[in-house]
């Protein structure tokens, strides 16, 4: 494996996690949100994650190259659990029974999510950082 095709693997996982990042941010902007234009509350959203092989465009592969796989983010669904129910009858958003569906969104998970998306990133950030330095110190062997 070239540094090219190490910075492409961790470039695709620096993008995924600033989707995840973005999503995780919108669940917690409208955690509260009890109108969409599509009706109801909003509903939580994850973004799903999928192997993929990256294209050696040397025109040449040894098997581990073929191996080396990257990660795009395939789509982000919906959650489809149902909405939290609060009782407040003052709600202009309330049933008739005085409750208020509100999203889906767990503010703990959403943090936790949070966390683990900032600290990939940073992992991905100083791997990067790692193979830059590596690439440096190889060309500095030729002088």
């Amino acid at each position: 494996m070239d540094f090219f095709t190490a910075m492409e693997v961790i470039s695709s996982g620096l993008t995924a996690e600033r989707v995840r990042m973005n999503v995780t941010a919108s669940n917690l902007a409208n955690a509260e949100t009890t109108r969409t234009e599509a009706g109801g509350p909003y509903k939580r959203r994850d973004p799903i994650f999928r192997a993929t092989h990256l294209e050696n465009n040397l025109g040449f592969q040894t098997e581990l190259d073929q191996a080396i796989q990257g990660v795009v983010v395939d789509e982000v669904v919906e959650d489809q659990g149902p909405p939290r129910l609060i009782f407040d009858p003052g709600h202009p958003d309330a049933n008739g029974d005085g409750y208020v569906e509100l999203p889906n969104v767990n503010m703990v998970e959403e943090m936790v999510n949070m966390m683990m998306a900032a600290r990939s990133y940073e992992a991905g950030v100083s791997a990067m950082k790692s193979v830059t330095e590596m690439a440096q110190r190889a060309l500095s062997l030729g002088k």
